[in-house]
């Protein structure tokens, strides 16, 4: 039985610059930048857990967590 993976971004606020790095690499639209720059996680369910967002983050602000419970964490 294929198991369903669920993905929470988390952002540390006070870390992001808002440079948008994470929002242009993120290659499925889960991602999206608000007026500001920052990230924010709108598609949940299309992410693909590549974790772009946080390996790719100059800041260290991004990261993204799978829920263990088929639910978002």
């Amino acid at each position: 039985m294929k198991k369903d993976k669920n993905f929470k971004f988390r952002l540390d606020a006070s870390l992001c610059k808002g440079c948008g790095i994470c929002s242009a690499l993120c290659p499925t639209g889960a991602l999206r930048s608000d007026a500001g720059g920052r990230p924010v996680f709108d598609e949940a369910g299309n992410c693909a857990g590549c974790a772009l967002c946080e390996l790719r983050c100059p800041d260290f602000a991004a990261r993204l967590e799978q829920s263990a419970c088929g639910g978002l964490a």
